[in-house]
């Protein structure tokens, strides 16, 4: 069984093998220079090329350094041989002057290092040499790369490829494990507005900030990014000696060294032994994280959310007021954007007071635009599409209270304009805001032009639409607005009947009474005696 495909990295020795007919040059070869030194190992000699194929076929080799005239099968046609077979092993030809016509056709079959006869000890050397470290870095790149893809599919607990690399490296060496996930603070802030290139540097710079704290404590790393502003960290403490608090300090000395336009937030996982378990370590510092908008300046870890969350206990049943999405569809439909921006600010801020995280703080408000838009679908308003957010809000790239704000903010002026647009149901709208008007202006002389013109329409489209969508005339609705405050008035103060029929608008005495009757029944006093007989 061919076993080229090994686990390999860095520090590992390289073997070769030496391939020539005639036994007295392979084992000069193999016993003139000091192979160790250069990190070679001559794992055999062969003397035909056949011979050589064998040991290939059973050894993992990466280089085969051979003569090119030989009998049997000849070097050229054990390089063909070999660049099929295993076309990573690295081939070195030896030839005369007289080969040159076997040097060209080795070259087409793309063996590009060569040695002429008689052989320098100090070439030969270097070319093993310069082989030896292509290949290093060639593993390396490969390993690397290997290893963030490990990681990657770690982070989005892909288990089919738990044998990947960095599992390999690391079973069997002992140690523990951490996760490490960190962030740029008001990332939308500081860099919503940069290039590709300038956020790659960013990252580069925010790596290696990193990389050298954890370094320091002689501690390997992976490093991945998920996200522009999310890098997942994996550190294995090999010899399993790093306390709670020289995690702290790496974490700190991190922050203290970073000196970019906004700061770094760390999250820490929980320390574990098996590999396996990584992709749970990375959901956990993830969701770690969130708690940064509670605890800003500390470093987060297992211990420190758990005691968050026991101060959070409290606030775990908060909900808004059942009619919050029901008085919004009304700002919406009177086209009243103050109102409507300081009624979500209100609620904004008090679910941060509340303490709630971001992906809590989404979830609630989420549940209340569904109860909006059902409301206004219920009044015959077709919001377009195009006017519902495509995709969840982003909360790495919006990662602050206040940038979910203008991210809200905004999307509530879109809807506003949306509902302002549907000119079907402008009537609606209208008559909320001539409702408002009169809940706010009842107790004066009011007649139905004046609030047309108010509104900029005819006295007749006004009244057509107001009965509509009321039911009501404006002289009907205005008595209900006006004997609902009179019958609250009476049965909440001592003032005499007609002093309350003055402050509801009536300047007539009587004529209070005659309307207060045929809205209630009865007459102003026996609608107070029977309340305070209740």
């Amino acid at each position: 069984m061919n076993n080229h495909n090994k686990s390999r990295n860095s520090n590992r020795i390289i073997r070769m093998i030496i391939v020539d007919d005639e036994p007295i040059i392979c084992e000069g070869l193999r016993m003139t220079i000091e192979w160790s030194q250069l990190g070679i190992e001559i794992v055999d000699v062969a003397y035909d090329g056949e011979q050589a194929l064998q040991i290939v076929q059973s050894e993992p080799i990466d280089i085969v350094l051979s003569d090119i005239r030989m009998d049997g099968m000849d070097g050229l046609e054990l390089a063909q041989q070999i660049r099929t077979l295993y076309p990573e092993i690295n081939f070195v030809m030896i030839s005369g002057y007289e080969d040159f016509e076997y040097a060209r056709r080795a070259m087409r079959i793309g063996v590009s290092d060569y040695l002429l006869k008689p052989v320098n000890i100090d070439e030969l050397k270097a070319v093993v040499s310069n082989i030896a470290a292509r290949i290093h870095e060639h593993e390396d790149n490969g390993s690397k790369e290997e290893d963030v893809l490990w990681l990657l599919n770690a982070i989005h607990n892909k288990a089919e490829h738990a044998e990947s690399i960095p599992l390999r490296r690391c079973n069997g060496v002992g140690g523990s494990y951490r996760v490490i996930a960190s962030q740029l603070a008001d990332y939308e802030q500081f860099f919503g507005d940069k290039s590709a290139e300038e956020i790659r540097d960013l990252q580069e710079d925010w790596k290696n900030t990193l990389q050298a704290c954890i370094h320091s404590a002689g501690l390997s790393t992976i490093f991945a990014f998920s996200h522009p502003n999310l890098l997942y960290t994996f550190v294995h403490d090999s010899g399993n000696s790093m306390t709670e608090q020289q995690w702290d300090s790496l974490a700190g000395q991190a922050i203290a060294n970073w000196h970019r336009e906004s700061k770094i937030v760390i999250a820490i996982s929980a320390t574990y032994t098996e590999t396996e378990n990584t992709s749970e370590a990375c959901e956990r510092a993830k969701q770690l994280l969130f708690y940064s908008v509670l605890q800003s300046d500390t470093i987060l870890t297992e211990q420190l959310c758990k005691e968050l969350e026991i101060e959070r206990k409290v606030y775990r049943s908060y909900a808004p007021s059942g009619d919050w999405a029901s008085k919004l569809s009304s700002c919406l439909y009177r086209q009243e954007w103050q109102e409507s921006e300081a009624m979500l600010k209100a609620f904004l801020a008090e679910m941060r007071q509340n303490r709630l995280l971001l992906p809590e703080m989404l979830s609630i408000y989420e549940e209340q635009m569904a109860l909006l838009r059902q409301r206004l679908r219920s009044n015959a308003l077709h919001i377009d599409q195009a006017n519902e957010r495509k995709h969840p809000i982003d909360l790495h790239h919006y990662n602050s209270y206040e940038a979910i704000e203008h991210q809200l903010l905004e999307e509530l002026h879109d809807l506003l304009e949306a509902v302002g647009n549907q000119s079907v149901n402008k009537s609606y709208w209208i008559v909320e805001k001539a409702m408002k008007y009169i809940a706010e202006h009842y107790s004066e002389d009011m007649k139905a032009s004046e609030v047309a013109e108010w509104l900029n329409i005819t006295p007749n489209h006004f009244s057509y639409i107001f009965k509509q969508n009321t039911g009501k005339n404006f002289k009907e609705y205005m008595n209900d607005v006006r004997i609902g405050h009179a019958q609250r008035l009476l049965a909440t103060t001592n003032d005499k009947v007609f002093e309350i029929a003055d402050r509801v608008g009536y300047k007539e005495y009587k004529y209070f009474v005659s309307v207060f009757k045929s809205v209630t029944g009865m007459t102003p006093k026996e609608y107070r005696a029977i309340k305070a007989s209740i």
